[in-house]
């Protein structure tokens, strides 16, 4: 009989070692090491479990804390020595403990199994990154309303189909990302409720007999209840699939924004212009300025998307409960914080960087007869069925569009060819100031309804 690797925990099941490219490509332990200190967190608290119910001795608790100590010690330093052959992070924690602490450290895994200590590990790191990628998204938001603050009467055209629509206040175009970003931090928060809740005790599918308290380890790590199937705490990644899912909507917003500071970029528009630091330049063209990070940006939304078409895929097929195929859940989860962490973090820092061109914003939004519906609004006042208003303005538009004027340097007896509820107070609605402030309501483009907006943000930021 084949004599059997040592560092195995199931190897006595086996008459032959596994072979050594079947090694290599079930090894988790390149990736899934990033979880260590949450794997030593969860042993902590199940071994305090243990040594409360009176399953492993109050000295076996002293050594494992002592040897986990050591480890948490060695992982932070960069000291610890990762083996392939130990498979995954939990074996090689383990081992490790074993030699410093010996039989103390073989009896830390009484009553549980890797299937509930990897879920618990994610959990448990995902909950951080959660925390860490709200902070994030809140500084952004700041940055956000820096920005805005300066520019509550700062004019732009809207945009529908991107052409010129109505004109509205460039801090009002930057508030509606402040909302989306809001959205985000509902959506991350309110996910965090369901990864908060403890699969260990659910051993390998379904509990153990040993006479365990769950309820004192969730207490322990901080979660805020248990898994109530053990079936479904082993196997459920519900959790993950759902933080990529808010991960990937907030991408697709930073996407929309990246596009739109390209845009502005652009001297077709010369709206702003971004920071150096956050562009190149071309190797041909000596001219050029690149804006690679909202670029890269949009690119990257396209891998977070990826990343949760993979989760999903992953798990449409499994049965119940816990699969090999679960191994693959870590590395699109560890991509999509990963992206999405340094995606927040380089965005706070650009928006901080964007010098705005007012008089460009203002030129281009005299373009496209931006407030051709503040002519129809007004007739409406003045008695004339909005339909047909519609229908008035538009010919003046064609009118002053076969002039090549704006409809504000039309004559007011020109004006009056389409309508002769027009009178000389018409000019005050044409004007772009006019038409901002005319739409003076909660959520309009007003500048004291954006600079209420922003006071609210900065209160609800600031609870």
């Amino acid at each position: 009989m084949a004599t059997m690797q040592d560092n195995q925990t199931w190897s006595g099941r086996f008459n032959e070692p596994v072979a050594e490219l079947v090694k290599r490509y079930t090894a988790s332990v390149d990736f899934d090491k990033r979880l260590a200190l949450f794997d030593i967190q969860g042993s902590l608290a199940h071994a305090q479990m243990l040594a409360s119910c009176g399953i492993i001795s109050a000295q076996d608790l002293k050594d494992i804390q002592r040897g986990l100590g050591q480890i948490e010690s060695e992982v932070v330093s960069g000291d610890f020595v990762w083996q392939l052959d130990l498979e995954d992070v939990h074996l090689n924690i383990e081992k490790r403990l074993t030699t410093l602490v010996g039989d103390a450290g073989k009896r830390l895994h009484t009553g549980r199994s890797r299937n509930d200590q990897v879920a618990t590990d994610i959990r448990l790191y995902l909950r951080s990154a959660i925390d860490d990628i709200t902070l994030l998204l809140k500084g952004l938001q700041t940055s956000l309303l820096d920005l805005a603050q300066h520019h509550t009467h700062t004019i732009m055209p809207g945009f529908t189909h991107l052409q010129v629509a109505q004109p509205v206040s460039f801090a009002h175009h930057l508030m509606a990302y402040f909302e989306m970003c809001q959205r985000d931090v509902e959506r991350f928060c309110d996910a965090r409720r369901r990864v908060n809740r403890l699969p260990l005790g659910a051993a390998a599918l379904a509990g153990t007999s040993y006479p365990i308290k769950r309820e004192l380890v969730a207490e322990l790590l901080g979660f805020e209840a248990v898994c109530q199937n053990s079936l479904d705490a082993v196997s459920d990644r519900d959790f993950a699939i759902e933080f990529t899912a808010a991960a990937a909507l907030t991408m697709t917003h930073l996407s929309r924004l990246s596009e739109e500071l390209i845009l502005w970029m652009n001297p077709r528009f010369g709206f702003i212009d971004i920071a150096d630091r956050f562009c190149t330049g071309s190797s041909i063209m000596p001219q050029k300025k690149n804006p690679d990070v909202p670029e890269l940006v949009r690119g990257k939304t396209g891998r977070v998307n990826g990343n949760l078409v993979a989760l999903l895929t992953l798990m449409e097929g499994q049965p119940l409960a816990y699969n090999k195929d679960n191994q693959e859940d870590k590395e699109p989860l560890f991509d999509t914080v990963d992206t999405l962490t340094q995606t927040l973090r380089i965005y706070a820092d650009m928006m901080g960087g964007i010098t705005v061109k007012p008089e460009a914003m203002r030129r281009a939004a005299l373009q496209g007869y931006a407030t051709a519906t503040d002519l129809a609004d007004y007739l409406v006042k003045k008695g004339l069925p909005f339909r047909d208003a519609h229908e008035t303005v538009a010919l003046a538009v064609r009118f002053a569009e076969q002039r090549g004027v704006d409809l504000a340097e039309l004559k007011l007896e020109e004006l009056q060819e389409f309508s002769n509820q027009i009178t000389d107070d018409v000019f005050r609605v044409l004007t772009l100031e006019g038409s901002l402030a005319a739409r003076n309501h909660t959520g309009g483009t007003a500048p004291q309804q954006v600079e209420a907006a922003i006071a609210r943000a900065r209160k609800l930021l600031a609870s």
